[in-house]
């Protein structure tokens, strides 16, 4: 079987490497759109899934390849489902990940509930080309709780302040292996690769 290659629309190490376990076996090699010196599109859709598609159509117009990406964030109860699409630009435009944990626990330090419950979801789009009229939209889902201090060192985002209480620890202090098996973006990626599988 050759090998497939598709392009990510994302320039986030941290998610090149998680799906590119993942999708290795169906023997498709995923490439960051900054090998392609891809510009970076406006995520203007007001949903997961819009941004997703915006990003998959710009990275697969720019490249010629079938384009995979991911539009994920963080959901908290007690903030309205904030941080939501804006979870990578909470703190603002250039955020560093510290910077948007700094921001959510300044927002929650009036919150009653303790521990917040939260969860994260990811929607992966694929287009086998940018003018794809029938793209695959997969969904995952991750239910945990927010702590106030963080733990771990592994993983990026919010995972140091995202708490699984079945497993009595967060998301970063998790294996990669372990992380791949349980998080959001793992779950829409077997159902992504699930889908290939049966087109294939």
């Amino acid at each position: 079987m050759a090998l497939l290659q598709a392009v990510l629309a994302s320039n986030n190490p941290g998610k090149l490497r998680e799906m590119g376990e993942i999708l290795s076996e169906l023997r498709m090699e995923v490439i960051s759109q900054s090998a392609f010196k891809v510009p970076e599109v406006a995520e203007t859709g007001l949903s997961f899934v819009e941004n997703a598609l915006i990003k998959a159509r710009n990275a697969a117009r720019h490249t010629g390849l079938a384009a995979i990406a991911d539009d994920s964030g963080l959901e908290v109860d007690a903030l309205d489902g904030q941080p939501g699409i804006h979870s990578a630009r909470y703190a603002g435009p250039n955020a560093t990940d510290q910077e948007n944990l700094e921001k959510l626990l300044e927002n929650l330090k009036t919150v009653p509930e303790k521990p917040p419950s939260a969860r994260y979801q990811c929607v992966i789009v694929y287009m086998r080309h940018w003018q794809d009229p029938t793209p695959y939209i997969c969904q995952g889902t991750w239910e945990g709780q927010i702590i106030f201090t963080p733990q771990g060192s592994g993983g990026f985002g919010y995972d140091p302040l995202f708490y699984l209480p079945e497993h009595h620890c967060t998301a970063a202090e998790l294996s990669p292996e372990e992380k791949n098996r349980l998080s959001h973006r793992g779950k829409a990626l077997r159902v992504l690769l699930d889908a290939l599988r049966q087109e294939a």
